[in-house]
């Protein structure tokens, strides 16, 4: 299903850059995807095989009035192929592909406290000249890693954080008991 997923949203991306409309489309794309997700019953009805491709096809245009025609024709294929349950990752794999294309990457720093914001600017400016890319900055506080951060940046995890160190202490002293 995912490779199904890759070959959907790579289609539909390369059609939106062709076209310019790169940020339009992955909006529309979430907002369809997202009401979907909050309401149930619209999902149960495009998801459906009870209810024919004609039905859902003349639903669509009614659900996403003012909608681009390349997203419209996008669905429209999509329940046709009868493909409209990967919606969510057709839509994970554009965002990907848009952050990709922008060269965008996500940075979360989690600290057991607050860190103020030119710390966290900071640091997040650092990373993204290290790794030549335009940084997307998320900060949380989770007061169960005792101290130090644990950085996440794009799919890697740098954990400098005590409760880690403590683990492996742990793990080390209990390997030397043994």
């Amino acid at each position: 299903m995912e490779e199904l997923a890759q070959v959907y949203a790579r289609s539909l991306f390369q059609v939106a850059r062709e076209q310019g409309k790169l940020d339009e489309l992955r909006e529309q794309l979430a907002q369809f995807a997202d009401a979907l997700d909050e309401h149930r019953q619209l999902a149960v009805f495009f998801f459906s095989p009870y209810f024919s491709t004609a039905e859902k096809q003349e639903a669509l245009g009614r659900v996403l009035e003012g909608a681009d025609e390349i997203l419209l024709n996008f669905l429209a294929l999509l329940i046709e192929n009868h493909r409209m349950p990967v919606i969510f990752r057709i839509r994970d794999e554009y965002e990907r592909l848009w952050e990709e294309e922008n060269k965008l990457l996500p940075v979360e720093i989690t600290s057991a406290i607050e860190l103020d914001q030119q710390t966290t600017e900071s640091l997040g400016r650092t990373i993204g000249e290290r790794a030549g890319r335009k940084v997307t900055l998320a900060a949380r506080v989770d007061p169960d890693i005792l101290g130090g951060i644990v950085l996440r940046v794009g799919n890697s995890i740098l954990d400098a954080s005590i409760r880690n160190r403590l683990e492996q202490l742990r793990r080390h002293v209990a390997q030397g008991a043994s």
